[in-house]
Protein backbone atom coordinates (compact mmCIF):
# COMPACT_ATOMS: atom_id res chain seq x y z
CA UNK A 1 0.00 0.00 0.00
CA UNK A 2 1.15 3.25 -1.01
CA UNK A 3 0.92 6.30 1.29
CA UNK A 4 0.76 9.47 -0.10
CA UNK A 5 2.32 12.46 1.67
CA UNK A 6 1.28 16.12 1.28
CA UNK A 7 4.45 18.06 0.89
CA UNK A 8 3.77 21.57 1.83
CA UNK A 9 4.28 24.45 -1.40
CA UNK A 10 7.65 26.40 0.00
CA UNK A 11 7.31 29.98 1.05
CA UNK A 12 7.10 32.60 -2.25
CA UNK A 13 9.50 35.44 -2.00
CA UNK A 14 6.68 38.05 -0.94
CA UNK A 15 5.85 35.57 2.40
CA UNK A 16 9.77 35.53 3.69
CA UNK A 17 10.07 39.01 3.08
CA UNK A 18 7.06 39.69 5.06
CA UNK A 19 8.18 37.36 7.75
CA UNK A 20 11.67 39.10 7.57
CA UNK A 21 10.36 42.43 8.12
CA UNK A 22 7.64 41.68 10.84
CA UNK A 23 10.59 39.70 13.10
CA UNK A 24 12.45 43.39 12.61
CA UNK A 25 9.37 45.21 13.79
CA UNK A 26 8.92 42.75 16.76
CA UNK A 27 12.29 42.82 17.71
CA UNK A 28 11.89 46.58 17.50
CA UNK A 29 8.89 46.38 19.33
CA UNK A 30 10.78 43.75 22.12
CA UNK A 31 14.38 45.09 21.89
CA UNK A 32 14.54 48.42 20.15
CA UNK A 33 17.87 48.51 21.77
CA UNK A 34 19.20 45.88 19.61
CA UNK A 35 18.61 47.58 16.51
CA UNK A 36 20.02 51.31 17.67
CA UNK A 37 22.36 52.96 20.46
CA UNK A 38 20.67 56.09 20.01
CA UNK A 39 18.34 57.49 22.48
CA UNK A 40 14.88 58.35 20.93
CA UNK A 41 14.70 61.42 23.48
CA UNK A 42 17.85 63.27 23.42
CA UNK A 43 17.63 66.64 21.90
CA UNK A 44 20.19 68.21 19.84
CA UNK A 45 18.92 71.25 18.26
CA UNK A 46 21.95 72.07 15.96
CA UNK A 47 20.97 68.65 13.92
CA UNK A 48 17.35 69.95 13.79
CA UNK A 49 15.42 69.10 10.21
CA UNK A 50 18.37 67.10 8.79
CA UNK A 51 17.49 64.97 5.75
CA UNK A 52 18.09 61.82 5.45
CA UNK A 53 22.13 60.65 5.08
CA UNK A 54 24.37 57.62 6.24
CA UNK A 55 24.31 58.85 9.93
CA UNK A 56 20.55 59.34 10.43
CA UNK A 57 18.89 57.16 7.38
CA UNK A 58 15.72 58.51 8.26
CA UNK A 59 16.75 62.47 8.89
CA UNK A 60 15.98 64.24 12.41
CA UNK A 61 13.04 66.05 13.65
CA UNK A 62 12.45 69.71 14.84
CA UNK A 63 14.53 68.96 17.51
CA UNK A 64 17.41 66.92 16.18
CA UNK A 65 16.12 63.43 17.73
CA UNK A 66 17.11 60.56 14.98
CA UNK A 67 13.12 59.64 13.17
CA UNK A 68 15.02 56.48 12.52
CA UNK A 69 15.53 55.57 16.43
CA UNK A 70 11.81 57.31 17.10
CA UNK A 71 10.28 54.66 14.79
CA UNK A 72 12.31 52.17 16.19
CA UNK A 73 11.39 52.68 19.46
CA UNK A 74 7.60 53.52 18.30
CA UNK A 75 6.97 50.06 17.25
CA UNK A 76 6.88 48.61 20.88
CA UNK A 77 3.54 51.25 21.35
CA UNK A 78 2.15 51.17 17.89
CA UNK A 79 2.29 47.24 17.84
CA UNK A 80 0.99 46.89 21.19
CA UNK A 81 -1.90 49.03 19.81
CA UNK A 82 -2.29 46.93 16.89
CA UNK A 83 -2.10 43.62 18.58
CA UNK A 84 -4.28 45.13 22.10
CA UNK A 85 -7.16 46.69 20.28
CA UNK A 86 -7.87 43.34 17.85
CA UNK A 87 -7.92 40.94 20.40
CA UNK A 88 -9.91 42.88 22.68
CA UNK A 89 -12.46 43.54 19.25
CA UNK A 90 -12.24 39.57 18.96
CA UNK A 91 -12.93 38.75 22.34
CA UNK A 92 -15.82 41.13 22.43
CA UNK A 93 -17.04 39.26 18.81
CA UNK A 94 -17.06 35.66 20.06
CA UNK A 95 -18.84 36.51 23.30
CA UNK A 96 -21.50 38.29 21.12
CA UNK A 97 -21.84 36.20 17.69
CA UNK A 98 -21.25 32.70 19.52
CA UNK A 99 -23.74 33.93 22.13
CA UNK A 100 -26.39 34.70 19.60
CA UNK A 101 -25.42 31.90 17.06
CA UNK A 102 -25.81 29.23 19.80
CA UNK A 103 -28.98 30.49 21.63
CA UNK A 104 -30.74 31.54 19.03
CA UNK A 105 -34.43 32.90 19.22
CA UNK A 106 -35.00 36.28 20.90
CA UNK A 107 -31.31 36.95 22.16
CA UNK A 108 -30.20 36.28 18.64
CA UNK A 109 -32.62 38.61 17.14
CA UNK A 110 -31.67 41.67 19.90
CA UNK A 111 -28.07 40.72 19.68
CA UNK A 112 -28.02 41.18 15.82
CA UNK A 113 -30.02 44.59 15.88
CA UNK A 114 -27.55 45.98 18.39
CA UNK A 115 -24.81 45.00 15.70
CA UNK A 116 -26.63 46.68 13.25
CA UNK A 117 -26.78 49.90 14.73
CA UNK A 118 -23.52 49.81 15.72
CA UNK A 119 -22.13 48.84 12.34
CA UNK A 120 -24.10 51.34 10.86
CA UNK A 121 -21.93 54.26 12.40
CA UNK A 122 -18.03 54.29 11.21
CA UNK A 123 -15.39 52.40 13.53
CA UNK A 124 -13.70 55.48 13.85
CA UNK A 125 -16.48 57.57 14.74
CA UNK A 126 -17.24 55.07 17.82
CA UNK A 127 -13.75 55.19 18.70
CA UNK A 128 -13.76 59.04 18.96
CA UNK A 129 -16.95 58.82 21.17
CA UNK A 130 -14.72 56.44 23.59
CA UNK A 131 -11.98 59.04 23.60
CA UNK A 132 -14.41 61.89 23.88
CA UNK A 133 -15.56 60.32 27.21
CA UNK A 134 -11.88 58.80 28.46
CA UNK A 135 -9.75 61.43 27.09
CA UNK A 136 -6.40 60.35 24.92
CA UNK A 137 -4.28 58.34 26.14
CA UNK A 138 -2.71 54.41 25.04
CA UNK A 139 -4.88 52.32 26.72
CA UNK A 140 -7.97 54.61 25.54
CA UNK A 141 -6.77 54.15 22.30
CA UNK A 142 -6.33 50.28 22.50
CA UNK A 143 -10.15 50.61 24.15
CA UNK A 144 -11.67 52.98 21.38
CA UNK A 145 -9.79 50.97 18.10
CA UNK A 146 -11.19 47.24 19.44
CA UNK A 147 -14.74 48.11 20.38
CA UNK A 148 -15.06 50.35 16.95
CA UNK A 149 -13.82 47.16 15.08
CA UNK A 150 -15.64 44.59 17.24
CA UNK A 151 -19.45 45.36 15.32
CA UNK A 152 -18.14 43.53 11.96
CA UNK A 153 -16.25 41.15 13.24
CA UNK A 154 -18.98 39.93 15.65
CA UNK A 155 -21.34 39.63 12.34
CA UNK A 156 -18.28 37.11 11.00
CA UNK A 157 -18.38 35.26 13.76
CA UNK A 158 -21.87 34.53 13.99
CA UNK A 159 -22.17 33.78 10.93
CA UNK A 160 -18.93 31.38 10.69
CA UNK A 161 -20.97 29.52 13.77
CA UNK A 162 -24.24 29.27 12.06
CA UNK A 163 -22.56 27.75 9.25
CA UNK A 164 -20.15 25.47 11.17
CA UNK A 165 -23.47 24.07 13.44
CA UNK A 166 -25.33 22.84 10.02
CA UNK A 167 -22.33 20.32 9.48
CA UNK A 168 -22.46 17.13 9.40
CA UNK A 169 -19.12 16.41 11.69
CA UNK A 170 -20.60 18.40 14.83
CA UNK A 171 -24.33 16.75 14.15
CA UNK A 172 -22.10 13.39 13.60
CA UNK A 173 -20.41 14.27 17.52
CA UNK A 174 -23.51 15.11 19.19
CA UNK A 175 -24.98 11.88 18.02
CA UNK A 176 -21.64 10.01 19.63
CA UNK A 177 -22.78 11.34 23.10
CA UNK A 178 -20.47 14.16 23.61
CA UNK A 179 -21.36 16.90 25.64
CA UNK A 180 -22.52 20.26 23.90
CA UNK A 181 -19.55 21.86 25.65
CA UNK A 182 -17.06 19.54 24.21
CA UNK A 183 -18.82 19.55 20.91
CA UNK A 184 -18.43 23.42 20.82
CA UNK A 185 -14.80 23.16 22.33
CA UNK A 186 -13.31 20.11 19.82
CA UNK A 187 -15.24 21.02 17.10
CA UNK A 188 -17.33 24.14 16.74
CA UNK A 189 -14.93 26.54 17.77
CA UNK A 190 -12.20 25.96 16.13
CA UNK A 191 -13.43 25.16 12.83
CA UNK A 192 -15.34 28.36 12.91
CA UNK A 193 -12.59 30.58 14.21
CA UNK A 194 -10.05 29.12 11.47
CA UNK A 195 -11.51 30.69 8.50
CA UNK A 196 -11.34 34.10 10.39
CA UNK A 197 -7.45 33.66 10.88
CA UNK A 198 -7.20 36.06 8.09
CA UNK A 199 -9.22 38.42 9.22
CA UNK A 200 -7.49 38.46 12.82
CA UNK A 201 -4.20 39.26 11.41
CA UNK A 202 -5.54 42.46 9.14
CA UNK A 203 -6.95 43.53 11.79
CA UNK A 204 -3.70 43.79 13.46
CA UNK A 205 -2.45 46.16 10.61
CA UNK A 206 -5.61 47.84 10.36
CA UNK A 207 -6.02 48.62 13.82
CA UNK A 208 -2.03 50.37 13.41
CA UNK A 209 -3.92 51.91 10.98
CA UNK A 210 -6.43 53.42 12.67
CA UNK A 211 -4.78 54.52 15.24
CA UNK A 212 -2.02 56.55 13.64
CA UNK A 213 -4.94 58.13 12.15
CA UNK A 214 -6.20 59.09 15.31
CA UNK A 215 -3.24 60.03 16.78
CA UNK A 216 -2.19 62.18 13.73
CA UNK A 217 -5.82 64.04 14.29
CA UNK A 218 -3.91 64.26 18.24
CA UNK A 219 -6.46 61.99 19.84
CA UNK A 220 -4.13 59.39 20.52
CA UNK A 221 -1.00 58.47 22.52
CA UNK A 222 0.36 62.43 23.50
CA UNK A 223 3.86 63.77 23.09
CA UNK A 224 6.70 63.26 22.82
CA UNK A 225 5.58 59.38 22.04
CA UNK A 226 7.69 58.20 19.05
CA UNK A 227 4.14 56.00 18.30
CA UNK A 228 3.92 55.95 14.54
CA UNK A 229 1.18 57.96 14.34
CA UNK A 230 2.59 61.20 16.71
CA UNK A 231 5.18 61.11 14.53
CA UNK A 232 2.94 61.71 11.69
CA UNK A 233 1.45 64.62 13.89
CA UNK A 234 4.19 65.87 14.55
CA UNK A 235 5.76 66.01 10.88
CA UNK A 236 2.61 67.63 9.43
CA UNK A 237 3.98 71.07 10.36
CA UNK A 238 7.08 70.78 7.84
CA UNK A 239 5.30 68.80 5.39
CA UNK A 240 6.23 71.36 2.75
CA UNK A 241 10.15 71.26 3.72
CA UNK A 242 10.85 68.28 5.58
CA UNK A 243 9.05 65.38 3.73
CA UNK A 244 10.46 62.57 5.42
CA UNK A 245 9.27 63.28 8.80
CA UNK A 246 5.74 62.03 6.78
CA UNK A 247 6.79 59.97 4.10
CA UNK A 248 8.66 57.58 6.29
CA UNK A 249 6.78 56.54 9.55
CA UNK A 250 3.99 56.44 7.04
CA UNK A 251 5.40 54.13 4.68
CA UNK A 252 6.78 51.79 7.22
CA UNK A 253 3.13 52.05 8.46
CA UNK A 254 1.89 50.31 4.78
CA UNK A 255 4.45 48.20 4.81
CA UNK A 256 3.77 46.85 8.22
CA UNK A 257 0.15 46.41 7.43
CA UNK A 258 0.62 44.84 3.73
CA UNK A 259 3.57 42.45 5.62
CA UNK A 260 0.74 41.15 8.12
CA UNK A 261 -1.93 40.97 5.60
CA UNK A 262 0.54 38.85 3.51
CA UNK A 263 1.36 36.40 6.85
CA UNK A 264 -2.44 36.56 7.44
CA UNK A 265 -3.63 34.84 3.84
CA UNK A 266 -0.56 32.26 3.65
CA UNK A 267 -1.48 31.03 7.38
CA UNK A 268 -5.31 30.87 6.16
CA UNK A 269 -4.22 28.76 2.82
CA UNK A 270 -1.74 26.50 5.16
CA UNK A 271 -4.34 25.76 7.32
CA UNK A 272 -7.30 25.45 5.21
CA UNK A 273 -6.45 21.90 4.70
CA UNK A 274 -6.11 21.21 7.83
CA UNK A 275 -7.56 18.03 9.33
CA UNK A 276 -10.96 18.55 11.06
Amino acid sequence: MITKVKVRAPLSIGTALSLLFVGLVLIAAIAPGLLTDRSPTAIDLASALQPPSWQHPFGTDDAGRDLLTRVIYGSRQSLGIGLGATALAFLIAIVLGFTAALLGGVVDAAITRVLEVAFAFPALLLALLVIAVRGPSLYTEIIAVGIGSAPGYARMVRGQVLAVRQAGFIEAAAALGHSRFAVIRRHLFPNAMRPLVAVLTLGVGQSIVWASGLSFLGLGVPPPSPEWGALLDAGRLHITTSWWLEILPGLVIVVVTLAVTALGRTLQNRLGGAAR
